[in-house]
């Protein structure tokens, strides 16, 4: 576990003068991001280490957490690394409790650790399906209960999960990771209005496709039963032209700020989910198109 000293903060509102018991946004406040050795999280917890806030990255893989840790207080940031396992409860609280302990507050949880199991539900084994939802779901919840019981304690705090566009939509190919993360939405949009009441917040992220290992066989723990090649899934996925991380972080953030609700980046995924609920059968057919084309290529590569 390392710790550095303070940061450049440039580039978002500095409310670092602001009451002790308000959320700060993000010069001054204390955050924790799960999945944070890597991907998405790792660009999350980097950005908000560099505006300011001191950041824990909870990570199974532990000596990739503390090298990204360690990159932030060479840069002048704060960070620590902690080996968790999201599906632990009780390791979960006790990095909340610890972060609590060595910061006075808790501003921000992002709840973003995550796996995929692609290819047909056909495939998947009870074991599959156990695994995805402890990780994708429960661990969410882990997280979620663990800070909220902090927040509303404190009076303040923004829990921030990270679900997809798989949770917006359908998502043939995918479906016990669209279950996951349909129940990510849920949970997010109902104790966004349960908890406003206690000036807590909370946003749900619903990335698109992102540059991250997940995109490869659905990550380290993840699993691909469909049958092709790194090569075709790299063809396939760059079609839809992933955004970097880095990027993914720097509007995932602002609009953080902004406190939105559920957040799409890149933006223009948007046109998926707003098909989705505006022409149902039309999305529902062009779903089942991609998803037969996706067949045929795996099928014709098998071949």
């Amino acid at each position: 576990m390392k710790m550095g000293g303070q940061s450049n903060r440039s580039g978002m509102r500095d409310i670092g003068t602001a009451p002790d018991r308000s959320l700060r946004i993000f010069e001054g406040a204390s955050a924790i991001v799960t999945g944070g050795a890597s991907g998405i999280g790792r660009a999350l917890g980097e950005l908000l280490a560099s505006r300011g806030s001191t950041v824990c990255l909870v990570d199974r893989q532990i000596d990739m957490a503390e090298e990204a840790a360690a990159e932030i207080c060479a840069g002048g940031g704060m960070a620590t690394a902690a080996q968790v396992d999201v599906r632990d409860y009780s390791a979960v609280e006790h990095v909340v409790g610890d972060t609590l302990s060595r910061t006075g507050r808790l501003d921000y949880i992002f709840n973003n650790a995550g796996i995929a199991i692609g290819g047909p539900l056909s495939a998947h084994s009870i074991d599959d399906w156990n695994r995805i939802v402890d990780i994708n779901l429960l661990g969410v919840i882990n997280g979620v209960h663990a800070a909220y019981q902090v927040m509303l304690k404190q009076g303040f705090g923004h829990i921030v999960n990270t679900a997809s566009m798989a949770g917006l939509s359908a998502a043939p190919g995918a479906a016990a990771y669209a279950a996951t993360k349909h129940a990510v939405v849920g949970l997010s949009r109902s104790l966004r209005i349960e908890a406003s009441v206690d000036n807590i917040r909370v946003s749900v992220l619903c990335p698109g496709a992102i540059r991250t290992p997940i995109l490869q066989g659905g990550g380290k723990y993840g699993k691909s039963y469909a049958d092709m090649t790194p090569a075709q899934e790299r063809r396939m996925w760059d079609k839809v032209r992933p955004m970097s991380p880095d990027v993914f972080a720097e509007k995932a953030l602002a609009a953080v700020a902004r406190n939105k609700a559920i957040i799409v980046i890149p933006s223009w995924w948007k046109m998926f989910w707003f098909a989705d609920r505006l022409f149902p059968s039309l999305a529902t057919a062009l779903a089942r198109k991609s998803y037969s084309d996706l067949r045929e290529m795996s099928e014709g590569q098998a071949h």
